[in-house]
């Protein structure tokens, strides 16, 4: 069990400054989110987040303009009626439990550390937190994405932005990184825990489903380690679990393009399950630390939909860790704290 601290060190250890204001920063990051439930600013957030050359690797001269005259125009509408299907009166469903979670953590860290949440995409930026870090005189900051397995498409593109944050800044803080957690055993054990007791009070269905966010198969056979830590998350939390080996399958949700991307797809084993006659499933997305778009609408409303449509009878959404004192305990674990 293994997951990794890479350390930058450019000042002195941490120190509680005269006026009582922590030294160290505990930065938070999560993909984002749209500001509003609305086209234009689904637009805008779908523009942020694929003109991202870690998250599109197509020549920018030929993606570019694809995304902002085809792609955005024809995606925005319909993410943003996704949106509505979830959204709280709060906001959306990921900034609002990312937020709750950042507040649990502090809390538990009474004033040891200035926490604060970034999103990679959207608002409140990391370049926002770096900066309130910097006010509040900082001079050590512990950048943790929320992304238990390591892939450059995510974690990687993290500490791109904190890196041209800090240069546009002209700052050079102590940064401490953690770059994954999925086989942790805090995480492996919170992940499990919660599925044995949302099982322990709703009982087994016939199939357990782990759903992890896909990623296109070239980034894999380019040597991303992704796929190789999704399974071994899953194969840890299984184990925790005692579960045989017919009870449980892992599959690969949020495609798009017409690419392969990593397989079996979530959506078309949910409904040859169901042609097969299996009726209840319940289904898990442990590589989400928060609920948001993926869990809540693509798997709680429309692999439901499509279970149901193809013969099953019940699809049991398990929410993911959120906001739980669980989840903020395995953090501080994670920064050693």
């Amino acid at each position: 069990m293994e997951y990794v601290f890479a350390f930058v060190a450019c000042v002195q250890h941490m120190e509680e400054t005269t006026n009582n204001q922590p030294k160290t920063g505990l930065l938070l990051v999560n993909l984002g989110t749209t500001e509003a439930p609305r086209w234009a600013a689904v637009a805008r957030f779908l523009r942020e987040f694929l003109s991202d050359p870690r998250v599109v690797d197509l020549p920018r001269y030929l993606w570019l303009p694809l995304l902002y005259l085809v792609i955005t125009p024809l995606r925005a509408g319909r993410s943003a009626a996704a949106y509505r299907k979830i959204w709280w009166p709060e906001g959306s469903p990921l900034l609002v439990l990312t937020q709750r979670l950042c507040d649990q953590v502090e809390l538990k860290l009474n004033g040891k550390a200035d926490v604060a949440i970034g999103m990679r995409y959207g608002e409140p930026s990391i370049h926002r937190a770096l900066e309130r870090f910097r006010y509040s005189g900082a001079c050590r900051v512990i950048v943790l994405p929320l992304y238990p397995q390591f892939s450059a498409s995510t974690t990687a593109s993290v500490y791109d932005a904190v890196e041209k944050a800090l240069k546009a800044m002209e700052w050079q803080p102590e940064i401490m990184r953690i770059e994954q957690y999925h086989n942790h055993p805090g995480w492996v054990e919170a992940v499990a825990a919660s599925i044995r007791a949302y099982r322990e009070m709703h009982g087994k269905a016939e199939k357990l489903i782990f759903s992890m966010h896909g990623l296109p198969q070239r980034f894999v056979e380019n040597g991303d380690p992704y796929e190789d830590q999704c399974r071994q998350s899953i194969e840890s939390i299984v184990s925790t679990l005692g579960l045989k080996r017919d009870e449980w399958l892992l599959t690969y949700q949020s495609r798009v393009g017409r690419e392969p991307w990593l397989q079996p797809y979530t959506d078309f084993t949910l409904q040859e399950l169901a042609k097969a006659g299996v009726k209840q499933v319940q289904v898990v997305c442990p590589g989400f630390a928060v609920d948001c778009l993926e869990t809540l609408e693509e798997i709680e409303i429309r692999n439901t939909e499509w279970f149901v449509a193809a013969g099953g009878e019940k699809l049991e959404y398990i929410p993911a860790l959120n906001d739980s004192e669980q989840h903020a305990d395995l953090l501080l674990e994670l920064i050693n704290w």
